[in-house]
C-alpha cells in the first residue's frame, strides 16, 4: 500500500462525487430519467449555476453521467445517468464498497475523456480552446435565462403560453410575426398587405389601428412603435408568447398578452451561418451572420438579411405586381462578462422596408365577389428604424438586478390612393417620425427554491412624434365628394345656381406633434406552501399623452348666381389638446403542482391606453370647408355629416378582466405535453376602428362600449424516437354586451375581425442515413384552419371558416442542409382583411400556393 499513499484510488474518487451537490444531482436524474440545465437548476436547492456547471461535468468525466448535444440551433442538451451511474443509486449509503468495486470503470472513463479530448484537438483545433467552467451551458436555457421577468420554465407558472425555439422558427418557417398565427391558439396577425398595419387579435381583443393589443419585447427591449411591429426574422434563439393581460410586469398595450424575443447571443453560441433561399414570385431570402467570441468574458455579433419579392397580385391599371418588397436588417450585439456577477449585453439594429402596395380589390357586399385590383394612383410604404438597447445585469447569491435602457428611432412613409379605383378621387401621405426612449429596472430574488420569491420594478418612457399626413383631393373627388353634395343642397333653394372650385385638385394640410411621457412602478411576489404557490402583483402606471395638431385648407369658389369672380377661402383648424391616465394593474393567481406539471387559478386586469385619431381630421376638414362655404354664402344644408372636433379627435383607454383557469401536464416520461385553459374576459371601452357612413375618407378609433370574449385553449405535443406529433385548437366567442353608435345597437353581435377558430396539427418524422451524402432528411406536413371572421358590426359580411395545407422536406449532412417548402399546397382562396372607403368595399385577398427552396451553411 506504501505506493498509494500519495494516491488513494478510493478517496480520490469518493472526492469526486461524495459531495452533497454530487448526490442531489444524481438522485435528481435517477428520478426524472432525463433533465435539462435549468430542470436540475430548479429543483436543487441552493445550487448556484456555475456549481452545477462544475458537477455536471465531473460526474459527466467519471462516466456517471451522458450529456446529448442535438445539432440544432439552439443546441438542445440532455443530461441522464450511465449505467455505471444507476448503478450507484441502491448504493449511495455505502460509497466506500460502491468506489472500490468501480474504481478501475471510473479511472477507465476519465482516460477515455482524455483521450476523446487529445482526439479532437487534433482534429478540430477550433475545439481545443478552453473556455469558462459555467461557458458550456446549453444554449437554449442560457437565452431562456436572458429573460428578466420571468422564470427558465414557463410550464411551472400559471400562465397559457406557446414556445418557440430556434429549431422550431426555421422548421416552420418563421419568418415574421405574422407567421406566428394560428400556431399559436386564439392568435391572429393578419396580413393586411402593409408592414405599417401590423395589427393583432387574441381572445377577441384587438385593434386595427393606434395602438397594439400585445406587447412585443425584443432582447428585452419593448417596441414602442407599432409601425415596428412587423419585421423579419434572423437568428432566433427562442420566442414566447404569453395570452392574457400581462400587464402588472409589462405595462401598457400588454391587454391581450406579450410576445417576448430573444435572438441568439455571441457567449452561448458562436460560428459563422448562412441562408439563401428562392421562391415563386421571385421570393428571395438571403442571411448572413458571424458568432465570435474572442474572449472567455467578451463576445460580439454582427447578423445581416435581405428580403424581396416580386409579389403575387396585379393591378389591371398598370398590368404592375401591385404587392412588391424589399426589406433589409442588420443588428450588432456586444457582450461583456465584467465579473462573476456583472454582465453588459448592447443590441444595436437597424431595419429598412420599401413595399409597394396594396393589393386591396373591390368586393361587392351582395354577391360576395371579389373584382380585379384596379387603382390608378401608386401606394408605397417605407420605413427605417433603429434601435439600441443596453441591458446591465447583476446576479448575486440573493438577488438580481438589470438595467435595461433603449433609443429608438423611426422614420416611415406611406402613400395610398385611399379611394382604391381608377378614378383620380383623392390621395394620402403620411410621413411621420419618432423618437423614444425607455429605462427599466428590475430587481427580483435569485433564490427559485425559496419559498418566497419576489420582483420590483420601475419603468420610464419618452417618445415625441411629429407627423405630417396631407390628403390630396383630386378633380373626381372635388366633384363627387364637394360639389355634388353642396349642389345637391343648394339646387332645392335654387336650381340653376352652381357651386364651382377653380382648383383642379387642393391638399387639405394635416400636422401634427404628438408627444407622450409614462413612468410606473410594480411588484409580485409569489409564496411555495408545499404543492401550492401563491402569486400577487401589482402596477402603477401613469401616462401623459397631447396633441398639437394644425390642419388647413385653401380653395378659391364661386357661386355662379351671384359671383362673377373666383373668392378665396380658408378652412383651418388649430388647437392643443392633452390627456392624462392613471392605472392600477393587480394579478392574482395560484396554482398546485405535482410530478406530472401543474393547474391554476388566475384573475387580472388589463389596460390598453388611450390617444388621438389622426386618421379623421380630413373629414372633418372637408365637412367644416362645406360649412364655411355655405356660411360665407348666407346658404345652409343639412345633408352633410357633422363632426364634433372635440370628441372625435380622442379615445379613451380600454380595460379588462380576464378570468383564466388552465394547466400544463406531461406524460409518457415526458414525451407527452399538455396544455389547457379556459378564460371569460370582461372588456370594458372596447376600442374598435370605425368608418364614417356614407362617403367619408377616414376612419377613426372608438370606444365600443362593453364586450364579453369566452372560449378554450388546448395544445398538445408527442415525441416518440424520431416522429413528432402537434396539434392545437383555440375558440374565442367574443361579443358586444353594449354597444350603439347612434345609428343601431349591436348587442350580443360578434366582435368584428377577431377569429373564432384557430386549429393547427403538423407531424414530422426524421430519417437517419448512414450514406456519403445524406445524414438525416425531414418531413414535415402541417395543416392551419382559420375561421369564421365578421368583417362588420352588424355581422353581415363575414369570411368563413377555411383551413391551408403547408409542407416541407429537409436534408442534412454535416453542417449543410437544403429544404424544399410550400404553403397553401390546397391553393385556398380567402380574406384577411375587409374595409370601407367613400362607400365602396375592399378586400385584401390571402397569399396564393408558395413554394420554394433554401440552403443553410453553418462553419464553426
Amino acid at each position: 500500500m506504501k505506493k498509494f499513499e500519495n494516491f488513494c484510488p478510493i478517496r480520490n474518487i469518493l472526492n469526486r462525487f461524495g459531495d452533497k451537490w454530487s448526490i442531489l444531482v444524481l438522485m435528481e436524474l435517477e428520478k426524472n430519467k432525463i433533465m435539462r440545465f435549468n430542470e436540475l437548476n430548479r429543483t436543487i436547492p441552493d445550487i448556484s449555476q456555475k456549481m452545477l456547471t462544475v458537477t455536471l461535468r465531473t460526474l459527466e468525466t467519471d462516466g456517471l453521467v451522458t450529456r446529448k448535444i442535438y445539432p440544432e440551433v439552439p443546441p438542445r442538451v440532455e443530461y441522464k445517468l450511465t449505467k455505471v451511474g444507476y448503478s450507484l443509486i441502491p448504493h449511495i449509503l455505502n460509497l466506500v464498497d460502491w468506489a472500490l468495486e468501480h474504481k478501475q470503470s471510473i479511472l477507465m472513463s476519465r482516460i477515455k475523456n482524455i483521450l476523446v479530448v487529445l482526439f479532437c484537438f487534433n482534429l478540430c483545433p477550433t475545439m481545443a480552446q478552453p473556455a469558462a467552467a459555467d461557458s458550456t451551458i446549453d444554449i437554449e436555457e442560457v437565452v431562456v435565462q436572458t429573460l428578466l421577468k420571468q422564470p427558465a420554465d414557463l410550464a411551472t407558472q400559471p400562465v397559457a403560453f406557446t414556445s418557440f425555439y430556434g429549431r422550431d422558427v426555421e422548421k416552420q418557417k418563421i419568418n415574421e410575426p405574422k407567421d406566428l398565427s394560428v400556431l399559436t391558439p386564439n392568435l391572429y396577425l393578419p396580413d393586411y398587405g402593409s408592414k405599417m398595419t401590423s395589427s393583432i387579435y387574441i381572445r377577441g381583443i384587438g385593434a386595427r389601428m393606434e395602438q397594439p393589443a400585445v406587447g412585443l419585447y425584443v432582447d428585452n427591449v419593448p417596441v414602442l412603435n407599432k409601425n415596428n411591429f412587423d419585421f423579419d426574422f434572423y437568428d432566433i434563439g427562442r420566442i414566447n408568447i404569453l395570452r392574457g393581460p400581462q400587464g402588472t410586469l409589462y405595462g401598457r398595450n400588454a391587454i391581450g398578452g406579450v410576445i417576448n424575443i430573444q435572438t441568439l447571443q455571441p457567449l452561448t453560441y458562436s460560428g459563422t451561418r448562412m441562408a439563401a433561399g428562392y421562391g415563386n414570385g421571385n421570393d428571395i431570402h438571403l442571411a448572413l451572420s458571424t458568432y465570435q467570441r474572442p474572449h472567455n468574458d467578451f463576445g460580439y455579433s454582427l447578423a445581416l438579411r435581405h428580403h424581396q419579392s416580386d409579389g403575387f397580385f396585379v393591378n389591371e391599371f398598370d398590368g404592375a405586381k401591385t404587392d412588391k418588397i424589399m426589406s433589409d436588417g442588420a443588428r450588432l450585439r456586444l457582450q461583456w462578462r465584467l465579473s462573476e456577477r456583472w454582465s453588459v449585453d448592447n443590441v444595436a439594429a437597424i431595419n429598412f422596408v420599401q413595399q409597394d402596395g396594396f393589393a386591396y380589390a373591390p368586393y361587392n357586399d351582395t354577391s360576395n365577389n371579389t373584382l380585379p385590383i384596379h387603382h390608378n394612383d401608386p401606394c408605397t410604404y417605407r420605413r427605417v428604424g433603429v434601435s439600441n438597447g443596453t441591458t446591465v445585469l447583476y446576479r448575486g447569491d440573493a438577488l438580481q438586478f438589470s438595467s435595461t435602457t433603449s433609443y429608438q428611432y423611426t422614420d416611415d412613409e406611406m402613400v395610398l390612393d385611399q379611394d382604391f379605383s381608377p378614378k383620380s378621387m383623392f390621395t394620402l401621405r403620411q410621413a411621420q417620425t419618432e423618437n423614444a426612449v425607455t429605462q427599466e429596472f428590475i430587481v427580483k430574488s435569485n433564490n427559485p427554491q425559496s419559498q418566497w420569491e419576489w420582483l420590483c420594478g420601475a419603468f420610464g418612457f419618452y417618445k415625441n412624434v411629429a407627423m405630417n399626413a396631407p390628403v390630396n383631393f383630386k378633380q373626381d373627388g372635388i366633384n363627387e365628394l364637394i360639389l355634388a353634395n353642396a349642389n345637391k343642397g343648394i339646387h332645392t333653394a335654387f336650381p340653376d345656381a352652381d357651386l364651382l372650385l377653380q382648383e383642379d385638385e387642393f391638399m387639405i394640410h394635416s400636422r401634427f406633434k404628438m408627444p407622450a411621457l409614462g413612468a410606473a412602478v410594480f411588484h409580485q411576489s409569489s409564496f411555495t406552501l408545499g404543492s401550492w404557490k401563491l402569486t400577487a402583483g401589482l402596477r402603477f402606471d401613469y401616462e401623459h399623452t397631447a396633441i398639437d395638431y394644425h390642419n388647413f385648407a385653401d380653395i378659391h369658389y364661386r357661386f355662379t348666381l351671384t359671383m362673377p369672380n373666383y373668392k378665396p377661402l380658408r378652412t383651418e383648424l388649430k388647437n392643443e389638446k392633452q390627456m392624462n391616465f392613471y392605472e392600477l394593474m393587480p394579478h392574482f393567481s395560484i396554482a398546485y403542482n405535482t410530478h406530472a406539471g401543474n393547474v391554476y387559478a388566475t384573475v387580472a386586469r388589463g389596460y390598453k391606453t388611450g390617444g388621438y385619431n389622426t386618421q379623421i381630421f380630413s373629414d372633418i376638414v372637408q365637412n367644416q370647408m362645406m360649412s364655411d362655404l355655405m356660411a360665407d354664402m348666407g346658404l345652409y344644408f343639412d345633408n352633410v355629416a357633422q363632426y364634433d372636433a372635440n370628441t372625435a379627435i380622442a379615445y379613451k383607454p380600454e380595460y379588462s378582466w380576464n378570468y383564466e383557469i388552465g394547466s400544463h401536464l406531461n406524460f409518457l416520461d415526458k414525451r407527452l405535453t399538455f396544455n389547457a385553459a379556459l378564460f371569460y374576459i370582461d372588456c370594458r371601452n372596447q376600442q374598435l376602428t370605425v368608418f364614417p357612413r356614407g362617403q367619408g375618407t377616414g376612419r377613426m378609433m372608438s370606444n365600443a362600449g362593453r364586450t364579453a370574449s369566452y372560449g378554450a385553449e388546448v395544445e398538445a405535443h408527442y415525441v416518440y424516437k424520431n416522429f413528432t406529433l402537434s396539434g392545437s385548437y383555440g375558440h374565442t366567442t367574443a361579443r358586444f354586451v353594449a354597444y350603439n353608435d347612434g345609428h343601431e345597437n349591436f348587442a350580443q353581435k360578434y366582435i368584428p375581425y377577431a377569429p373564432q377558430n384557430t386549429i393547427l396539427l403538423s407531424g414530422e418524422y426524421g430519417f437517419n442515413f448512414t450514406n456519403a451524402w445524406i445524414e438525416k432528411m425531414l418531413v414535415r406536413i402541417e395543416g392551419q384552419g382559420i375561421g369564421k371572421i365578421y368583417w362588420n358590426e352588424n355581422n353581415t359580411l363575414a369570411q368563413p371558416f377555411y383551413a391551408t395545407l403547408s409542407g416541407s422536406v429537409s436534408w442534412q449532412r454535416n453542417n449543410f442542409s437544403l429544404t424544399l417548402w410550400a404553403r397553401n399546397l390546397t391553393h385556398t382562396e380567402y380574406n384577411t382583411f375587409y374595409f370601407k372607403s367613400i362607400g365602396n368595399s375592399f378586400v385584401q385577398r390571402g397569399k396564393p400556393m408558395m413554394v420554394g427552396i433554401l440552403a443553410r451553411i453553418t462553419v464553426g
